[in-house]
C-alpha cells in the first residue's frame, strides 16, 4: 500500500506517478491511499516512509523502461534535492543542468521512452509552485519541452487531478463521518471491461485515398491504448469496395503509418473474410433475418425514409437464397438488380435500424481477389463480423458512428457472435478544411492541387510536405485523446504543438527580399569579405556552425531599408551596430560600422547578407486554405467556397549554407518564420522553401492579414 501526504510541503508526485504506472500495467498491484496530516511523511510504502520511489521502481521493474543505475540514481538524488527548492538562484542552476541534458534528447537519459529519471525529475518540478510560470515562459526550452511532453501522458498529467479528487473524496468522507477511504488509481481510460494483456484493437482504413489527419488521431488512439494495456493493435484494410479501392492507396497508407511509428502486431484484410461473411449472409436469410430486394435505390432511401416497408420484405428463404447464391453471387442481370438487407425494424427511430443493405453486387475486379467475388459486404456488416472473428476487444471509432453502434450489436447477436465493445471519440474538424477522401479525390482531378501530397492538403503527407513533424502531430492527436467533444479546431493549434518541436533544433538562417544595398564604412570594416564560424542555433549549440560573410556592401530587405532614416542607429543581428549616414537615390545607403554602440538602445534589428556572389537564389512560397468558410453546414456545396488564390510565391536571395540543405529539411530564415526546403535547384529555378506555420493566428498571405 502506497499512503500519499496530500499537505505536505513538498508532495511525493514522483510517488503516485511511479505507482500509477505500475497499476496501469498490472490493475490494483499498489493500492493507494491519501491523508492531509501535515506532520505525517510524504509518501508511505508498505508502512515504510524512506527511500519510496526507490522501492517502487525496484520491486516492480517490469512496468519501467530501465532499471537503477549510476545515472539513474544521481537524477533521483537532482531531483529530491535541487529541483524541489524554492530559492531562484539555485533552482536556475538545476534548471540549466537539466536543460542542457534534453539537448537534442526527448528524455532525460535519452531513448525512445521516459526512465524513472525522468518520472523523479518531472515530479519534483510539479511539485514545486515556483516552476509553473518558468514552464509556460519557455525560460529553459528544452525543459518545458521535456514537461509539456511528458504532460500528455495520463500518469503524469492526470497526477494532480487525481490527487485533488482523492483529497476531496477524503474530505466528504469525513464531513459525513464515514471511514477516510483512498482513491484508487487509474489512467482515466474507461474501457469497458479490459483487462491488461487482453486489450485487441484495430485500425481499418478503406485503400480509398491517403491518410488523413483524422485518420492518424485514430491510428495513434488505437494504438496508444492498445500499449497502455499491453495489448495487440490489428491494421486492417476495410478492402469491401473494389470501385474505390487501389493498391497505390493500400502501400501508401502502410508507409504513412511507418511513418508515424505505427505497427501493427499483424496487418490483415477484410477480403480475407469474404468466404465467412458470405456464409453467414446466408445464415441470416436462412434464419429470416435477411431478405432480397430489388426495389429502385431512390425509392428504397425514401421508404427507409418515411419508414415503409419494402414490397420485397417477405419474399420466402427459398426465393432469397436462390436470388443471392446463384443470381447475385454470379453478377447476372436480375442479381444485378437486387442487394441483400437486414431484417431489423422498417420503423425504428433509429434509421440505421431500418433494415440496412448488407450486400451488393459489384462486377469491378478486386484489386486482391480479381474477379472470383461479384457480390461484396457493407461497411455496417463487414466491421461487427471482422471485429468477432478476429478477437478484437474494443471497436474504437469517431463519434459520426454513434447512432450505427445499435446496427453493430444487433449484428453480432443475430450471427451469435462474441460481444465487441465500441468506444466512441470525436472526430478531428479543422476549419476551413475538407477531409471527405471523395471531395479531396475531387481536388486532385480538377488540378486545383498538385496530388495528396499537396501542402494544403490534410493528409499525413500534405502536412508532412509543409513542415510538420511526426513528432508534433503524435503530441496533438495524444493532447486531443479520446475525447468525445466535437469543435471546430483552429489549425494554429497543431501547428503550435510543431513549433515546440522544431524550434529548438532549427537551424537559423539568413534570407533577404527585396535586396537593397549599404555600403559600410569605418576602421573595423574589412578590407575584403570575410568568413566566420557562427552557431546555426544560439541557445543550441549541438546544431552545429554556419559560415557567415563578412564584407563591407552588404543587403538588407526594402521593407527594412525603407523604415530607416539618416543617423538613425540600428543592429545588424551577428555583427553589431551601424549609424546610416547617407540614403542615395537609388534607395543605396551608406551607413558607418559603430561595434562599441549598444544593441539593447536600437529600435531594429535587421538581418543582412554580404553583397558577393556565394548569396543563392530561393523562392518562399506561402499557402492560404483551399476553403474560405470555417464551416460548411449541410446544405452548402463545397464548390461555391473555394478560395480563389491559395498559393504565394515570393522571390528572395539567401545565405550560402542553404546549399548544404537537402529535400526535407526544416530550418528558421531569421525574422521571417519557419520554413521546409521542397526542391532543389532545377532547370533554372531556384531553392524552394515551405512555409511552415508556427501557430499564431495571423497569416501573412490570404483571408487572414
Amino acid at each position: 500500500m502506497l499512503v500519499i501526504n496530500g499537505k505536505a510541503p513538498v508532495v511525493a508526485y514522483s510517488e503516485i506517478i511511479a505507482a500509477r504506472i505500475v497499476n496501469g500495467v498490472n490493475a490494483g498491484a499498489i493500492k493507494i491511499e491519501f491523508v492531509d496530516d501535515k506532520k505525517a511523511s510524504p509518501a508511505v510504502f508498505n508502512d515504510d516512509s524512506s527511500e519510496v520511489f526507490n522501492k517502487i521502481i525496484k520491486d516492480f521493474p517490469d512496468a519501467f523502461s530501465q532499471g537503477f543505475n549510476e545515472e539513474v540514481s544521481n537524477w533521483i538524488k537532482i531531483s529530491r534535492e535541487d529541483l524541489v527548492i524554492k530559492n531562484f538562484q539555485k533552482l536556475a542552476q538545476s534548471l540549466e543542468k537539466l536543460d542542457t541534458a534534453l539537448n537534442l534528447k526527448t528524455f532525460v537519459l535519452g531513448g525512445l521512452d521516459y526512465s524513472p529519471a525522468d518520472i523523479a525529475c518531472w515530479g519534483a518540478l510539479r511539485s514545486n509552485g515556483m516552476v509553473g510560470s518558468i514552464i509556460k515562459n519557455k525560460v529553459y526550452v528544452n525543459v518545458s519541452r521535456w514537461y509539456t511532453l511528458l504532460e500528455l501522458d495520463p500518469a503524469f498529467g492526470g497526477a494532480h487531478e487525481f490527487l485533488s479528487k482523492s483529497l476531496q473524496d477524503l474530505k466528504k468522507a469525513s464531513n459525513v463521518g464515514k471511514k477516510k477511504e483512498g482513491h484508487k488509481a487509474n489512467f482515466e481510460i474507461d474501457l469497458q471491461d479490459a483487462k491488461v494483456g487482453e486489450v485487441v484493437t484495430r485500425f481499418p482504413p478503406e485503400p480509398s485515398g491517403y491518410l488523413h489527419i483524422g485518420h492518424a488521431k485514430a491510428a495513434l488512439l488505437n494504438q496508444y491504448f492498445a500499449q497502455e494495456y499491453k495489448g495487440k493493435l490489428i491494421v486492417r484494410f476495410d478492402d469491401t469496395n473494389p470501385s474505390k479501392e487501389k493498391e497505390e492507396f493500400q502501400d501508401s497508407i502502410l508507409e504513412d503509418l511507418d511513418l508515424l511509428g505505427i505497427k501493427g502486431d499483424k496487418i490483415t484484410y477484410s477480403s480475407d473474410y469474404f468466404q465467412e461473411m458470405y456464409d453467414l449472409c446466408i445464415q441470416m436469410i436462412k434464419e429470416g433475418k435477411a431478405y432480397c430486394d430489388d426495389t429502385p435505390t431512390e425509392k428504397m432511401r425514401e421508404e427507409r425514409m418515411d419508414g415503409i416497408a419494402s414490397a420485397r420484405r417477405d419474399r420466402s428463404v427459398e426465393e432469397n437464397l436462390k436470388l443471392f447464391t446463384q443470381e447475385m453471387k454470379n453478377g447476372t442481370e436480375e442479381g444485378l438488380k437486387n442487394c441483400v438487407r437486414a431484417k431489423i425494424d422498417y420503423k425504428a427511430l433509429n434509421k440505421t435500424l431500418r433494415d440496412p443493405v448488407i450486400y451488393r453486387c459489384n462486377l469491378t475486379p478486386h484489386h486482391r481477389t480479381g474477379t472470383e467475388w461479384k457480390v461484396y459486404p457493407t461497411y455496417d456488416f463487414c466491421v461487427p463480423i471482422v471485429d468477432a472473428l478476429e478477437g478484437v476487444t474494443h471497436a474504437l471509432r469517431t463519434i459520426e458512428y454513434r447512432d450505427r453502434n445499435a446496427q453493430y450489436d444487433w449484428m453480432l447477436n443475430a450471427l451469435n457472435l462474441r460481444k465487441v465493445h465500441i468506444w466512441d471519440f470525436a472526430r478531428v474538424n479543422f476549419v476551413r478544411t475538407l477531409l471527405s477522401k471523395r471531395k479531396l479525390q475531387w481536388m486532385v482531378d480538377k488540378n486545383l492541387v498538385s496530388n495528396w501530397d499537396d501542402p494544403r492538403f490534410p493528409t499525413v503527407r500534405g502536412v508532412r510536405r509543409r513542415g510538420m513533424t511526426v513528432e508534433g502531430l503524435k503530441n496533438f492527436v495524444l493532447s486531443q485523446g479520446p475525447s468525445r467533444n466535437v469543435i471546430n479546431l483552429e489549425w494554429n493549434l497543431i501547428w503550435a504543438f510543431n513549433k515546440k518541436v522544431i524550434d529548438p533544433i532549427a537551424p537559423r538562417l539568413t534570407a533577404v527580399v527585396n535586396p537593397v544595398k549599404i555600403h559600410l564604412e569605418g576602421d573595423d570594416v574589412p578590407k575584403f569579405p570575410k568568413t566566420e564560424l557562427k552557431p546555426k542555433h544560439k541557445k543550441n549549440p549541438d546544431v552545429g556552425t554556419k559560415k557567415v560573410i563578412y564584407s563591407s556592401d552588404i543587403v538588407i530587405d526594402k521593407d527594412d531599408a525603407d523604415v530607416l532614416e539618416v543617423n538613425e542607429e540600428v543592429t545588424l543581428m551577428d555583427w553589431g551596430n551601424v549609424i546610416i549616414t547617407k540614403k542615395n537615390p537609388d534607395g543605396s545607403m551608406v551607413a558607418k560600422l559603430h561595434l562599441e554602440g549598444d544593441f539593447k538602445k536600437t529600435k531594429y534589428k535587421l538581418t543582412w547578407l554580404a553583397d558577393t556572389a556565394d548569396s543563392v537564389k530561393v523562392d518562399l512560397v506561402d499557402f492560404d486554405h483551399l476553403i474560405n468558410k470555417d464551416k460548411l453546414e449541410d446544405d452548402d456545396s463545397f464548390e461555391d467556397f473555394l478560395t480563389e488564390q491559395t498559393e504565394f510565391h515570393t522571390d528572395s536571395i539567401a545565405d550560402l549554407n542553404v546549399k548544404d540543405l537537402k529535400v526535407g529539411d526544416i530550418i528558421q530564415f531569421e525574422r521571417k518564420g519557419y520554413y521546409r526546403l521542397d526542391a532543389l535547384p532545377k532547370d533554372g529555378k531556384p531553392y524552394v522553401f515551405f512555409t511552415i506555420p508556427d501557430g499564431k493566428a495571423v497569416n501573412k498571405y490570404g483571408a487572414k492579414k
